[in-house]
């Protein structure tokens, strides 16, 4: 296991619940440090800088409150920050980021390797999310502490290829953290995670649907009576390679057979015409609000529970998994 030193002794769960647009706010992230799973947001879940840092300053001082009344240590917490020149507040954000000293930021759309200075001069990490080989090695020399790789079937932004190929190539090359997302709504699926070579967990879906989500009662609903074949990925959406409900998209008059294939979307110049090429399907239906995320592991949801409940039931399907797998193996050797 390559898990760097924030994370030691202050996990209960090897798992990252990933920041969320329009889902993630304060009150998931701080539920999630005190169960012992680092909880996450994007920075553009605020509408302006200040009212980001103001969300810092919540999330530390509930934290504090924990730590003090309980004599525990809460998990770290996560930013995630877009690394595009499409973003105008990256710079803003991420000097807040240093001002506060974010344990862990999370970034996407882009590896810098001045950011990753920035961000180790107070002592913090990055990890980078990376959908295949080629912008791992970029991430990888960029100097970031930890690569996400997300995987065929996640929600958001998802990949295409198979976890076991992404995370068996990033290995050749990495040594340090890495992180699998893509389908993961069970401890046992955590637990497979680790046991093919990531060293955490990476949910976005399963914590969509929990009281502490920001999304609204009938986004957490539909996931509930929702499916892997239920789940469209489409760059047409969002102008990026995404996993969609098709619920969801035939309720804002989307014909879902209109979408075509899926494609490759640059991440330079061209990101801004991809996105207005979307826009000219999807009309006044807006991708994240309107038109909602999930990926394949949806059909493993079928309750909103609190998210200390979620992580309690998902400790105990860690560790039957890996007894099972102690089991199995004693098996085959006798």
């Amino acid at each position: 296991m390559s898990l760097s030193d924030p994370f030691k002794g202050r996990l209960s769960l090897p798992v990252i619940a990933a920041p969320m647009f329009l889902a993630s706010g304060p009150d998931l992230v701080v539920e999630c440090c005190k169960s012992g799973i680092v909880g996450s947001f994007p920075a553009l879940n605020q509408r302006t800088s200040e009212g980001f840092e103001q969300w810092l300053i919540e999330i530390k001082a509930r934290l504090h409150l924990f730590e003090q009344e309980t004599g525990k240590k809460a998990a770290p917490f996560a930013v995630n920050l877009i690394v595009h020149k499409t973003n105008p507040r990256l710079g803003a954000d991420l000097e807040i980021c240093i001002k506060h000293q974010v344990p862990l930021i999370i970034t996407s759309l882009g590896a810098q390797a001045d950011l990753t200075d920035a961000v180790h001069s107070y002592g913090g990490l990055v990890f980078h999310d990376v959908v295949n080989v080629e912008h791992a090695k970029k991430a990888a020399d960029a100097g970031v502490d930890g690569l996400i790789g997300v995987a065929a079937g996640a929600g958001g932004h998802a990949g295409s290829w198979s976890p076991f190929a992404l995370i068996n190539e990033i290995r050749k090359f990495f040594d340090k953290t890495v992180v699998l997302s893509g389908c993961q709504s069970t401890g046992g699926d955590i637990a497979a995670a680790q046991a093919m070579g990531a060293d955490l967990g990476y949910l976005g879906t399963r914590f969509l649907a929990t009281q502490e989500s920001m999304v609204s009662p009938e986004y957490k609903q539909m996931l509930t009576r929702s499916s892997a074949q239920d789940v469209v990925y489409t760059p047409f959406i969002s102008g990026l390679p995404a996993s969609f409900l098709a619920p969801s998209i035939k309720a804002a008059g989307i014909d879902i057979g209109s979408l075509g294939d899926s494609r490759s979307s640059s991440l330079n110049a061209e990101l801004a015409d991809a996105h207005e090429q979307a826009r000219k399907i999807t009309g006044n239906a807006k991708a994240w609000k309107d038109i909602w995320s999930a990926g394949q592991g949806a059909g493993s949801i079928e309750d909103i529970p609190r998210v200390a409940e979620l992580v309690t039931r998902m400790v105990g399907e860690y560790d039957r998994a890996l007894h099972r797998m102690v089991d199995n193996q004693a098996e085959l050797l006798r």
